[in-house]
């Protein structure tokens, strides 16, 4: 037998957990859950529960979804007994999470819309808090995550919906397991490998399940380290990078008064980790307050409601030096978030100095977030003189070392310095491997092809400022910048920022920029911000990126300047004028707070892909992040720290599009790049952090086509691929073509002549493999097995933003125009053009309908997108009858549902369509038949509305 069968990893992870201590019990229906729930409840209260006492508490149980019953586990009930006592039952205790009842049971049967049956379940005081999924050997991993998202659906909601009570899931096929919080919005990527301090992961299942799923370890889990995200009200888990960071810190605490500080690669969440070090640091009696620091008014206001969505009543921020006082002396507020700004002043200034000095020889524990920034000099001596009772802990991605250190008073100041020994790491070489973070594309532009192309500058050495300050190398830039970023954000799919060397600089660039789209040249978003306050450019190019400030209206030791006495001040008002314009927005930068409210709106615009191009100095290129963005244009010397923060801003997961972060750089960087890579990671990382060249890319597609061509050497031989094995190894071999175009697409110089397959014969394959993933989707409507579920077919590697309707509609007019001999062909591009865009292929039918029936009689090619529209509404409106004929619903209501899924997303619910209905099924029948219209309703939506007025 080449495969261990899915039923001996089940029997022999039972039997491995039985000898870590879970109980083994017998339990196949709910029926068998409630009545061990009851004993188990019993047993954990040490108290006995009469029948009707017992139903109440699984009233109780019953109530709210998945996030709500994270709380309900959390929190104590009071019951009330039939004799009239109150009594306080508790789900699971908390704080000595060892004290809990662990059992394990097995292939329980829960009826729901479907009957599910489950692998492996361990109940904590008889609740099912861990769901195991597992795979036979060579099943791809995803497979058992789609099955936990299928009983999502399905029936963990069902009935008393205990299953909602599943508190982690762990997904495995034996060779790869993976863990992650129940959370219905999770995606794959959000799964996580568990590790050991070093970060070496633990793969296989048995050496994961003696550590992770051990009682008292996965009880800790559950108890302290999933956090409950308020604002997205969603389960979260910690990775185990930000466990150890964690049990280091509060190790450290408990053991000893020195300092500490974590480094943990730019992008990996520290943020959460930072929190839930605060929050369970708050729990020590011995602690009188914790200080998360942070060294910018906007990164308070950022911490404040990221700490907030994990715990709303955590937390409340310093506005300013007084309400930082205030809260100091509030023995109910433990947890406190401020600006090193803020908190100098508190212990500067006489008067706020006075206010606190009880506080003095309490113990206080200072975090401080980005602590590279933090160069604070006579500010942290002030710090470590004034609380005698201190420790400080500090997190970032990029230490400073002596290699990269500045000097303070003479002094070259590194992290280890300030905060004494590194308590964990996890550095981006790591983040790369355990894919928490994307590689890095790096592509030198050499702007000085030709020295005549800048004869009217002596070019001794090109690094010098007159160079890239002048006019011709601005206007070389910008206009690659231009021609290339449709292919850099995959047609504007992501977003780009352009950070350049000064204030001076950057109005050239988006003057030419401005006038550039005013000449139709592009037709980009472009926004720009930048500090009014007097901070120095770049002018030594030693590469550091300066915190670019603004006055905050509330700090003491406010800025002398008045805003009309600073320079290039006009210009800025100018910038945020055209922004106004752009967003009906109202912005401006008359003082620290309306600037700080145009920032925000400009990261929140990044965010939603809503700019383009966002130009910078040095705002936005360090703790600023956008899943959204994956190109950097660099026009200014970067170096260590400052290079890496930079770059770092690319590489954040989004999608199996989002391949990697591209850098383009119009300076010389190569050397700083290396030896940036080198320092904070290792010499040998370069190949982990960035992706391979061109050259190598290509390669690999070439040798990925020659693998594809020995399973289906032509097109339709895809069509005589009769076993599902096959097909299988063709969905494979064509979704690598896939992920290596995708990434081959991204270099500028990619043309499909440098590599085997041609573009046309892509497209081809793209279409039959698409053919094949409708295939599984029927098969699926029809509850067949099929292993092609095995694979996920990554459509949105398929998926071209340029691909929709208003393309399809030039394409028509084009086909009007077209002379015969040349209609064929034109034709030809249009169908191929729909069938590999899988948004397209179900409205396919209708737009060859459309050439053939209603094209010819159109006598101007001017009107062919009236026409269209025209046609589109009464097939719509005729299909929306038939589908209210065929199902015998009302249309009004059916229009009123399409409505609100279209404007919400929320499809409606099984009441919500047998209410459309004209006359009223059985109960037995009910089930069935919603099922089958909500599939109607969605395939009319996917047909007939969405990407029609793209």
């Amino acid at each position: 037998m080449t495969t261990q069968p899915e039923q001996v990893l089940e029997n022999n992870l039972i039997s491995q957990l039985i000898g870590l201590g879970h109980q083994p019990i017998s339990i196949k229906t709910e029926n068998d859950l409630l009545s061990n729930l009851k004993s188990q409840l019993e047993k954990h209260n040490k108290i006995t529960f009469t029948a009707s006492e017992f139903d109440r508490i699984v009233i109780h149980l019953s109530k709210g979804n998945i996030f709500d019953k994270a709380k309900t586990l959390r929190d104590k009930y009071v019951l009330q007994k039939d004799n009239g006592e109150k009594a306080y039952i508790e789900f699971i205790n908390q704080d000595f999470w060892c004290q809990n009842h662990f059992q394990v049971t097995n292939q329980i049967t829960i009826n729901g819309k479907r009957e599910n049956r489950y692998d492996v379940t361990i109940l904590i005081n008889g609740l099912p808090l861990v769901q195991i999924e597992l795979k036979r050997r060579g099943i791809e991993l995803k497979e058992a995550f789609n099955q936990i998202q299928r009983y999502q659906k399905e029936s963990f909601a069902s009935n008393n919906a205990l299953f909602n009570y599943v508190q982690i899931f762990v997904i495995s096929n034996g060779v790869d397991t993976k863990y992650y919080a129940n959370s219905p919005k999770q995606s794959f990527k959000q799964t996580s490998f568990w590790g050991n301090e070093k970060n070496k992961k633990i793969t296989q299942l048995e050496p994961f399940t003696n550590i992770f799923l051990e009682p008292c370890h996965i009880a800790k889990m559950i108890t302290k380290y999933i956090v409950l995200h308020e604002s997205d009200k969603i389960l979260m888990v910690l990775r185990p990078y930000q466990f150890f960071a964690v049990e280091a810190i509060i190790d450290r605490v408990k053991n000893s008064d020195k300092n500490g500080y974590i480094w943990h690669t730019t992008g990996s969440g520290k943020t959460l980790t930072s929190f839930k070090a605060s929050q369970i640091l708050t729990h020590n009696p011995k602690i009188k307050k914790v200080v998360f620091v942070v060294d910018r008014q906007d990164l308070d206001d950022q911490t404040v409601r990221e700490f907030r969505a994990f715990d709303k009543d955590s937390i409340d921020g310093t506005e300013n030096t007084k309400m930082l006082i205030n809260q100091f002396l509030d023995n109910n507020r433990p947890l406190l978030v401020t600006t090193i700004q803020k908190l100098n002043s508190a212990i500067s200034k006489a008067k706020f100095r006075k206010q606190i000095e009880a506080l003095k020889d309490e113990k206080v524990v200072f975090i401080f977030d980005e602590c590279h920034r933090s160069q604070f000099g006579d500010t942290h001596k002030r710090i470590v003189n004034f609380f005698t009772n201190h420790q400080l802990f500090g997190f970032t991605g990029t230490p400073i070392f002596a290699k990269n250190a500045l000097c303070v008073n003479s002094i070259k100041q590194t992290t280890a310095n300030l905060f004494h020994d590194c308590l964990h790491r996890y550095v981006i070489t790591d983040a790369i491997r355990d894919e928490n973070v994307l590689k890095f594309s790096i592509e030198y532009y050499n702007v000085f092809k030709s020295k005549e192309d800048f004869n009217d500058i002596k070019v001794i050495d090109i690094n010098t400022q007159e160079v890239y300050e002048s006019d011709n190398y601005i206007e070389a830039v910008a206009n690659y910048i231009l021609a290339n970023h449709n292919r850099k954000t995959h047609h504007r799919t992501f977003t780009a920022m352009f950070c350049v060397s000064s204030v001076d600089i950057l109005i050239k660039y988006y003057d030419l920029l401005k006038a550039k789209k005013e000449a139709g040249v592009h037709n980009l978003k472009i926004a720009t911000i930048f500090s009014y306050v007097a901070n120095p450019d770049d002018a030594d190019a030693n590469g550091e990126i300066v915190e670019e400030d603004f006055p905050d209206l509330n700090i003491a030791a406010e800025s002398s300047a008045t805003y009309e006495t600073i320079p290039r001040k006009d210009k800025l008002d100018l910038y945020i004028n055209d922004f106004n314009e752009q967003f009906k927005t109202n912005h401006s930068a008359r003082d620290g707070v309306t600037f700080l409210n145009y920032k925000k709106d400009i990261s929140k615009r990044v965010k939603n892909k809503q700019i383009d191009i966002l130009l910078v100095v040095n705002m936005f290129l360090t703790g600023f992040d956008s899943k959204s963005l994956n190109t950097l244009y660099v026009d200014k010397n970067l170096n260590y720290h400052g290079l890496i923060q930079a770059y770092s801003r690319t590489n954040r997961i989004l999608n199996e599009k989002k391949s990697q972060g591209n850098i383009l750089a119009f300076r010389n960087l190569k050397e700083n790049t290396d030896d940036a890579i080198a320092l904070f990671s290792d010499k040998n990382a370069k190949e982990t952090i960035t992706i391979d060249s061109y050259d190598i890319q290509v390669k690999k597609f070439n040798k990925a086509y020659k693998e594809l061509m020995t399973i289906a050497p032509t097109v339709d031989s895809v069509n005589d691929l009769e076993a599902e094995d096959d097909e299988l190894a063709f969905a494979k071999a064509f979704r690598e073509i896939m992920r290596l175009k995708n990434i081959l697409s991204s270099f500028v110089e990619f043309t499909f002549d440098d590599v085997y397959m041609k573009e046309q014969e892509f497209a081809d394959y793209t279409s039959k493999y698409l053919d094949l993933y409708d295939k599984i989707k029927t098969n699926n409507q029809k509850e067949s097995v099929s292993i092609l579920n095995e694979i996920d077919f990554e459509l949105e590697l398929i998926h071209r933003d340029e691909i929709n309707v208003a393309y399809i509609m030039r394409l028509l007019a084009k086909l009007k125009d077209a002379k015969p001999r040349d209609k064929a062909k034109a034709k030809k591009e249009i169908i191929d053009s729909i069938a590999g865009e899988s948004e397209l292929r179900s409205k396919r039918f209708l737009i060859e309908k459309f050439i053939e029936n209603n094209l010819p009689k159109i006598n101007d090619s001017g009107n062919v997108e009236v026409e269209f529209k025209a046609y589109w509404q009464a097939e719509t409106k005729k299909a929306l009858q038939e589908l209210s004929k065929s199902e015998l619903l009302q249309p009004d209501k059916v229009e009123s549902i399409i409505n609100d899924y279209m404007f919400t997303g929320r499809m409606a619910t099984e009441d919500e369509v047998i209410e459309a209905l004209e006359k009223q099924p059985s109960v037995l029948q009910r089930e069935t038949i919603s099922v089958r219209i909500t599939e109607k309703i969605k395939d009319f939506v996917k047909t007939f509305i969405n990407g029609v007025d793209g």
